[in-house]
């Protein structure tokens, strides 16, 4: 038995909905309230009573969450959008007080929560490690020591005296993971935050985890939506749905589990919402077709499949582009396709429509997810990856088969075979 470096005991965070001032909770702060002004705030106590007597009121992202972390172990976080993750995470970095229940935690922590997370933005990158290796109570001998390392590993060595406020998201993160990863924390969280990155930075920080956690002995808590990293890391994962913890164990175990359990029924085959004034780069509707231009969500493997996407551009830009990635069931990118095949390609302001095509006798039998996101390569993001929609493909009996049948592998194309007799 591994000595436990975190024990989470009956944690839950509970949050109070359409109250736009904070109240006091306790009875003495709520008698000071009423004697400062005493006709306004019995307005907000009533508020407040009535609210907590309403349940649809209360929003519990976490409730009575119990589990515990052992020295060197990398555990892995999993659940749908909204399922407590991020909060969780939040509150065992100290960054979010919980409602109730306990935490114990034996060493320092190093957490990548969002991007720039724990940065000055008038800083340089180099001010940034070193400011961040002070707060994790490290000498500056130690981070002189490790300072190349660190720049290395980042590859934002170009840039690093440069202030942090002019960096694109995945140098930020690259930054970011390289400082949290090699300044020496006992216990290391990543969030989701990774899939900012490039692939190949991807893989080095998976690289990285790997090698903090088994040659260093280091604890790693890992949220991903990437099920085929989260299995390849770490050897056990909870489950957390609609902030209760639903299953906690290996880590095949629980990933089958929630595949088996969970679907895309959260996603429809049609995504709709009005134009944000906000967003530069913004999309307000995606629908898949079928060849009768009919919106569906449902296709054989002999439909081609078309993907229409409607965008608004709130300014011109250059060398932008979208990006299109089809996801299994199983986290598995499938393929990825851009409407931009020219980096010098341009667009004016305005609202555009594109097609992607998905040829016929190519996706196996199974459910799949749209996954987009746009961005200038090489700058930024102008638009995080998301998921838009849900499909099914439905087997047709291809493949020499009288019958229907799932065919194995990401995709099926149906593939020429040439058959001649040798005398």
């Amino acid at each position: 038995m591994g000595k436990t470096v975190i024990r989470v005991e009956d944690l839950s965070k509970r949050y109070r909905l359409g109250l736009k001032e904070k109240q006091a909770d306790t009875l003495a702060g709520q008698v000071a309230n009423l004697i400062k002004s005493p006709w306004q705030n019995l307005k907000r106590l009533q508020a407040l009573n009535k609210f907590r007597e309403e349940d649809e009121s209360v929003f519990w992202a976490l409730k009575d969450i119990n589990f515990e972390v052992e020295k060197g172990e990398v555990l892995g976080i999993i659940g749908k959008n909204g399922a407590g993750k991020s909060t969780l995470l939040k509150i065992l970095s100290q960054i979010t007080d919980p409602t109730s229940g306990k935490i114990k935690i034996h060493g320092r922590v190093a957490s990548l929560l969002e991007v720039g997370t724990g940065f000055h933005p008038e800083l340089s990158g180099r001010e940034n490690i070193y400011m961040n290796g002070t707060i994790l109570g490290m000498t500056r001998k130690e981070i002189d020591r490790k300072l190349d390392e660190i720049i290395d590993f980042s590859g934002v060595e170009k840039f690093i005296d440069t202030p942090v406020k002019f960096y694109s998201s995945g140098m930020k993160v690259r930054l970011g993971f390289s400082v949290a990863a090699h300044l020496e924390p006992e216990i290391l969280i990543i969030d989701e935050v990774l899939s900012v990155g490039d692939y190949e930075f991807q893989a080095k920080c998976l690289g990285k985890m790997e090698e903090v956690s088994k040659k260093q002995g280091r604890t790693v808590l890992f949220v991903s939506h990437h099920l085929p990293s989260v299995k390849t890391l770490c050897s056990r994962a909870i489950l957390l749905s609609n902030g209760e913890l639903v299953k906690n164990g290996n880590v095949d175990e629980t990933v089958n589990y929630y595949l088996n359990t969970s679907s895309s029924d959260e996603l429809s085959g049609y995504y709709n919402q009005p134009i944000s004034s906000e967003s530069v780069f913004d999309i307000y509707s995606v629908c898949l077709k079928n060849k009768a231009e009919e919106i569906t969500d449902t296709f054989e493997d002999t439909d081609e499949i078309v993907l229409e996407i409607n965008y608004s551009l709130k300014e011109n830009l250059k060398g932008a582009r979208m990006v299109f990635q089809l996801i299994d069931m199983n986290e598995v990118i499938v393929f990825a396709s851009t409407n931009q095949q020219v980096l010098t390609y341009s667009l004016d302001e305005g609202n555009y429509s594109t097609k992607c095509f998905i040829p016929d006798r190519i996706l196996r039998d199974g459910q799949y997810k749209v996954r987009i996101h746009a961005g200038q390569p090489g700058v930024d993001y102008l638009l995080h990856p998301k998921d838009y929609l849900s499909f099914r493909v439905l087997s047709s009996g291809l493949h020499g088969s009288t019958r229907k049948e799932k065919w194995p592998g990401i995709i099926a194309p149906q593939l020429f075979w040439n058959n001649e007799k040798i005398d």
